[in-house]
């Protein structure tokens, strides 16, 4: 069974940057396509970021262009979300997951993904 493990969350002023890293266990990440999506409190989940199995295509919703960026590695085994000019609005819980042989349009869907992580909480004070 695959696991994705998040991890970088934390309190951060508004204006801060954290890096989110998200890790599998038991498998490799290289021909999952990735994504990174959030839930604001007593709101749904929605898409964030996402990067194809190919690196080659990213996708970012229109809150968040020109503050985040999503990378991986392959051979660290890792998809990264570097987010910067964080403001109270991106308080949320942040979750990775992996669709296999995915885009990024298919990823930043949502629908069908094999693997999502249990979350990792990000806040920005004001």
């Amino acid at each position: 069974q695959v696991q994705l493990v998040e991890s970088g969350g934390g309190l951060v002023q508004a204006g801060g940057s954290l890096r989110l890293s998200c890790a599998p266990s038991g498998r490799t990440l290289e021909n999952y396509g990735m994504g990174w999506f959030r839930q604001a409190p007593g709101k749904g989940r929605d898409v964030v970021a996402a990067i194809s199995w190919r690196g080659t295509g990213t996708y970012y919703a229109n809150s968040v262009k020109g503050r985040f960026t999503i990378s991986r590695d392959n051979a660290k085994n890792t998809v990264d979300l570097q987010m910067n000019s964080l403001e109270p609005e991106d308080t949320a819980v942040y979750y990775c997951a992996a669709g296999r042989g995915y885009n990024e349009i298919h990823v930043a869907s949502g629908y069908g993904l094999d693997y999502w992580g249990n979350g990792t909480l990000v806040t920005v004070s004001s």
